[in-house]
């Protein structure tokens, strides 16, 4: 794929796409609640939009996560439901959005991208949250899986989540999705390690492209990840409504990994250029050896051509005894050709001498 693309670059949509998107780009879509206090634990899969509601009037914390790509009809219902702001709708529905964090009056809009690695390439999924001090309301093509250690630490009635507000549940949330860098970039360290064995053995055009595909991934992964730095760093360093003081040292933690994250990723890039020099420099000294090869082959052969051009002048022996008088000697076509041998081995002893090749 080449560099300059989407894929690599993506952009954002302009205003209004949300009532012009396609019918066709919908697909179905499931809804997942998860309600909970320190008491009672509530999941319930496949639920209609307006089953939602009278979880907001629940003294109760609660979760919803929309797995798939929801139609225009469905987010409008959200967006009266749970007073989201419509352009944050737009870059839900409209995916491929850099990571961001934007407030909403009391409401905190976040966008995260989770890295997945698909058959050797980088496959970014985007994730989207609307908190608020009641609610969570998560946007992602994946499902309920993703966030399975999210659920099991629910599932636990004496454990720290369930007792915590919403903005605990929100660090768990956001530390899923970060931490699903390090298997994508493990990943990655492999494939350096087995091309770097490789460049070593062999410097064929597919080490090369495996080379440069690595290092466009790494690109496309450092513009995902980096941003989301900027987002915790954020959320540490300013204040927000559904963000509680005491809750800030786990966000730290979350931070940390992404400093973690880049910190790999960034060695990654650099063993990837200088994987590079190293295959450049392997293919010119391989050069070198054959150029060299064949300067020892044609410098032998300089002497010999120039006693066989001598002897290939024709004078007239009987003009005068000074023209080729050797052409008459019984032993002349072996004593040309003893001279020629022993010059020729002369030469590649004084070359292997020196070390030449």
């Amino acid at each position: 794929m080449a560099y300059f693309s989407k894929r690599y670059h993506p952009t954002g949509t302009p205003p209004g796409m949300l009532s012009r998107r396609p019918a066709a780009d919908s697909r179905p879509l499931r809804i997942h609640v998860v309600d909970y206090t320190a008491e009672a634990f509530d999941l319930r899969n496949d639920v209609r939009m307006s089953d939602c509601l009278p979880y907001l009037r629940r003294d109760s914390r609660t979760w919803i996560h929309v797995e798939g790509h929801p139609d225009e009809t469905t987010l409008k219902e959200l967006a009266d439901s749970f007073g989201i702001h419509r352009l944050a709708l737009e870059d839900v529905i409209n995916s491929g959005q850099r990571p961001k964090l934007e407030t909403y009056d009391d409401q905190l809009f976040i966008i995260l991208s989770m890295p997945a690695m698909v058959e050797g390439l980088v496959e970014l999924r985007q994730v989207s949250f609307f908190v608020s001090r009641q609610f969570i309301v998560s946007f992602s093509e994946s499902g309920l899986s993703r966030f399975e250690p999210v659920l099991a630490r629910l599932r636990n009635e004496g454990g720290r989540l369930r007792r915590r507000q919403i903005d605990f549940l929100l660090h768990a949330l956001l530390d899923v999705v970060i931490d699903e860098g390090f298997p994508v970039l493990e990943d990655f360290g492999a494939q350096l390690e087995d091309l770097e064995v490789s460049i070593l053995k062999d410097t064929g055009n597919e080490t090369l492209a495996e080379l440069h595909t690595i290092k466009r991934e790494l690109i496309l992964l450092r513009r995902a990840l980096w941003p989301q730095r900027e987002i915790i760093n954020r959320l540490l360093r300013d204040e927000f409504e559904p963000v509680d003081e005491e809750t800030l040292v786990y966000f730290r933690d979350c931070y940390d990994h992404t400093v973690q994250i880049m910190d790999l990723l960034e060695t990654y890039r650099d063993m990837t250029a200088s994987m590079l020099d190293i295959y450049l420099s392997s293919v010119s000294n391989k050069t070198n050896e054959v150029m060299r090869v064949l300067t020892v082959i044609a410098t032998i052969f300089i002497p010999l051509t120039f006693i066989t051009g001598i002897y290939g002048m024709n004078f007239d022996r009987d003009a005068g005894r000074l023209n080729m008088p050797e052409l008459g000697w019984p032993f002349g076509y072996v004593a040309v050709w003893t001279v020629m041998i022993v010059i020729a081995v002369a030469m590649l002893i004084l070359f292997r001498r020196r070390k030449w090749f």
